[in-house]
């Protein structure tokens, strides 16, 4: 028997189901008119700062059947992070998307099953894998899959879910019945825009990468001006007000994901115990985790910087 193509989707989501992903979408793999002038926009304008990587293929970033020719369909996954304990608030603070193991090998171990499933159960599809490690509009995909909406903060909120969620990505050569993006429900609230300590919001859905703490404690080499520092609050690895403030994140849940599960001895660190942390110690706690790309010197920049701000 032939499969129709709502046949196709309503098995593809059945799988991602069966597999533990937190919501499934599909979207065609079409040209991104309306982000690739976004994204123009923000380059031109510098927000990048020094992440000159985002200046790179742009016409593949909104133009994803250039990214990999023949891709008809994306299927666009969701995995919530959101944790079940938080880190004392009078510690150094990690986004808590750092707080277990990688993402990118979890979801991408994921997503590599995923497709073996569909092509052993459904049909006979070719296709890619990404999670955050390629020339990819993952927020803007996941919205034109139905999965939410790009909220001010620049994430994308699912009315479901909140936005503590990692994004994910099949790119395949099959054709399927598709869903429609949702609305934007955001409606008037400016919160995010007016918790963020350095203004980086300079606009609804226009971060400016040049003030964000983000990419300051993450992404940034060198050492901190002293009007950054003063202003990280106790972060040290990346930074989470715009998604805290965010009534959408109401919804959260705790994750059941083993992988995301934190090591009890994170949780009780201490600002004293983050000082004294030695190389050998970091590595044992952060080896799998994604606070490794900061590096121990990186980690110690960041904890020194803003003591020497205070």
């Amino acid at each position: 028997m032939t499969l129709t193509k709502s046949d196709i989707a309503q098995n593809v989501k059945r799988i991602a189901q069966e597999l533990g992903f937190t919501e499934c979408g599909i979207t065609p793999a079409r040209h991104l008119a309306h982000d690739a002038e976004h994204l123009k926009h923000w380059l031109n304008k510098g927000m990048h700062a020094n992440m000159s990587y985002m200046e790179n293929h742009f016409d593949k970033r909104t133009h994803p059947s250039l990214l990999v020719p023949g891709a008809k369909t994306i299927i666009v996954v969701l995995l919530n992070y959101y944790p079940g304990r938080l880190q004392p608030t009078e510690t150094y603070q990690v986004a808590k998307y750092a707080y277990g193991r990688d993402y990118h090998v979890v979801m991408k171990n994921r997503l590599h099953e995923f497709l073996q499933q569909i092509q052993h159960q459904i049909t006979p599809v070719e296709g890619r894998v990404f999670v955050d490690s390629a020339p990819v509009l993952e927020r803007a995909l996941a919205a034109e899959a139905g999965l939410g909406w790009i909220g001010k903060n620049g994430n994308l909120i699912s009315p479901k879910w909140g936005s503590f969620c990692f994004i994910g990505e099949l790119m395949v050569d099959a054709e399927m019945e598709y869903d429609e993006p949702m609305k934007d429900s955001c409606g008037s609230c400016t919160r995010c825009l007016q918790a963020c300590p350095t203004q980086a919001l300079v606009a609804p859905k226009q971060l400016d990468s040049r003030k964000c703490l983000s990419y300051w404690t993450i992404e940034h080499k060198g050492p901190f001006p002293d009007e950054i520092a003063g202003t990280l609050q106790n972060r040290i690895f990346g930074c989470d007000i715009c998604q805290d403030v965010c009534p959408w994140n109401r919804k959260a849940v705790a994750n059941q994901i083993a992988d995301f599960q934190p090591l009890p001895s994170f949780l009780t660190l201490t600002k004293k115990d983050w000082n004294e942390l030695s190389l050998e110690s970091f590595e044992q706690l952060f080896n799998q985790s994604a606070l490794a790309r900061s590096q121990y010197q990186g980690l110690l920049r960041n904890i020194h910087a803003q003591e020497a701000a205070r």
